[in-house]
């Protein structure tokens, strides 16, 4: 067995890892939206992130390889939540910055979904 497998063994066992802790912490989630009968706009979001998660590592056992939009989505979805969870006492300014943020990241995404559909076959 050379390095190169190891490395991938090592990689493909840490996902699964990742993966058996993502429904975990989405069990607790929603076990505890259950506890106190009431879903709000924060747990959905962060179990959008979970979803997402899965998502991702489901893209990865299926190409081996990770679309760069997913992490991204999934950063837009935790500033988003950032966002809600600051409220209405937070400080103006980190409001801008994270909203500044999204828009960069979707930016991003738009251009690599841009660039994408570029290089493909044309029809």
């Amino acid at each position: 067995m050379n390095v190169k497998n190891i490395i991938g063994l090592i990689e493909k066992s840490f996902l699964v890892i990742i993966a058996f802790f993502t429904i975990a912490a989405m069990a607790q989630e929603v076990l505890q939206v259950i506890s106190i009968r009431k879903v709000e706009l924060k747990d959905l979001l962060l179990m959008f992130i979970y979803a997402e998660v899965l998502g991702m590592l489901a893209a990865f056992y299926a190409s081996h390889r990770i679309p760069i939009t997913i992490p991204l989505f999934i950063a837009m979805t935790a500033l988003s939540r950032l966002i809600i969870l600051q409220g209405k006492d937070g400080d103006p300014s980190i409001l801008l910055y994270e909203s500044g943020a999204i828009i960069l990241i979707a930016g991003a995404c738009w251009i690599i979904s841009r660039i994408h559909t570029s290089d493909g076959p044309e029809r």
